[in-house]
């Protein structure tokens, strides 16, 4: 197992054998942070003066996984941004938690000091659009939960519910939303019980097809922003989603 200091030595050697123009990197991920799995790999953000674009490359590195953001100032800049008004700061905790490596550290060390402040300081307050948009998914699918419906279809509802029940928890409350693996971290973050909760939900829906739990913890979710939501709900279409047929 890489330790943390043999991981940021790694992503230095990757830094100069295949990004030997870049500034500077900020490697990130369990194994930087100490947390490391047998299956766990590098994140590394890659920062140059200047790129036409952003972009993502994945690959093997001295037998290591390797997740690379390739960015400069301006589209790491759009990037965080886009994290504090979307309330899932994936980038930012990745930065925040970082090891700088290669031959330009100091602006390195500015965008990891930029990412911590950001997280403290939390995200734009959820959307009236977005909380009445998961209000109206959730109904829907606790409406479908009710009917009598074969196991297999209430495991797959219950699937559909995961992510937008997480979110509506998490930034009704003005903590950071989250996807995957990390919604049961940013649960336990906010309330330890309410995350025993929610996993527990879960669990009766995967083990034993059961949905009371959920319904449960769904219409508790929904109650504090005006529960359930369909009557009355409308959204719009942007004006250029259409194929204009020739003259």
């Amino acid at each position: 197992m890489l330790t943390p200091r043999r991981t940021a030595a790694l992503a230095a050697r990757v830094l100069c054998a295949r990004y030997p123009e870049a500034l500077c990197g900020l490697a990130a991920g369990s194994l930087i942070r100490g947390e490391g799995t047998e299956g766990s790999d590098l994140d590394l953000i890659v920062l140059f003066a200047a790129l036409p674009n952003a972009r993502r490359e994945s690959f093997v590195f001295e037998g290591l996984p390797v997740d690379a953001f390739i960015h400069d100032p301006e589209t790491l800049d759009w990037t965080l941004s886009e994290e504090v008004r979307g309330g899932r700061p994936a980038m930012i905790h990745m930065a925040g938690r970082s090891r700088v490596v290669g031959p330009e550290p100091e602006p390195g060390r500015a965008w990891r000091a930029r990412a911590q402040r950001l997280h403290r300081a939390g995200p734009a307050p959820l959307t009236d659009e977005r909380r009445d948009l998961l209000r109206y998914h959730i109904a829907d699918r606790v409406w479908d939960l009710r009917d009598p419906r074969p196991s297999e279809q209430v495991v797959a509802i219950g699937f559909w519910l995961y992510d937008p029940l997480a979110e509506l928890i998490l930034r009704s409350r003005g903590a950071w939303g989250a996807s995957g693996k990390w919604i049961p971290r940013r649960l336990a973050e906010l309330d330890p019980e309410l995350a025993a909760r929610f996993a527990a939900a879960f669990h009766a829906i995967v083990a034993q097809a059961d949905p009371a739990p959920l319904i449960d913890l769904a219409e508790w979710a929904m109650a504090p922003v005006g529960g359930p939501l369909f009557d009355g709900y409308a959204s719009a279409w942007p004006a250029e989603n259409r194929i204009v047929a020739p003259k």
